[in-house]
């Protein structure tokens, strides 16, 4: 298959699924998002608009140390942190969206942690 008809279809299937998961300020959408280096983690209120709370790899203090990698164990440390920061804002109950990506590897270490520091799926 072609590059541009695998990105094309991938696109498809984020839109699909963005119809579907709604973030509101009560129960707002955990967007998880990966690169080949960074892992993104955002608390998103989709009623208003607004985000709440986010944080990566990239920002300060972040786990994984001077060179931070996207893999299941920042991914598992990332998930304690943002969950905390999610708490700390007053948010218990969060919509996972992990973006059409497979619920497993990364993305299950990261939901996981987050689950286990506090929050609600």
């Amino acid at each position: 298959m072609r590059t541009e008809k695998k990105h094309r279809l991938a696109q498809l299937r984020r839109w699909r699924i963005r119809k579907k998961v709604n973030g509101t300020a009560a129960r707002p959408r955990m967007s998880v998002s990966f690169t080949g280096m960074h892992i993104y983690v955002q608390f998103v209120d989709d009623t208003s608009g607004v985000t709440i709370v986010s944080t990566s790899t990239r920002s300060k203090g972040a786990p994984g140390g001077e060179k931070p990698r996207a893999n299941v164990q920042t991914a598992t440390v990332l998930g304690k942190v943002a969950a905390e920061a999610a708490i700390g804002k007053g948010i218990k109950q969060v919509v996972f969206d992990r973006r059409g990506k497979l619920y497993h590897g990364k993305v299950k270490a990261l939901a996981d942690a987050a689950r286990a520091a506090g929050l609600q799926f």
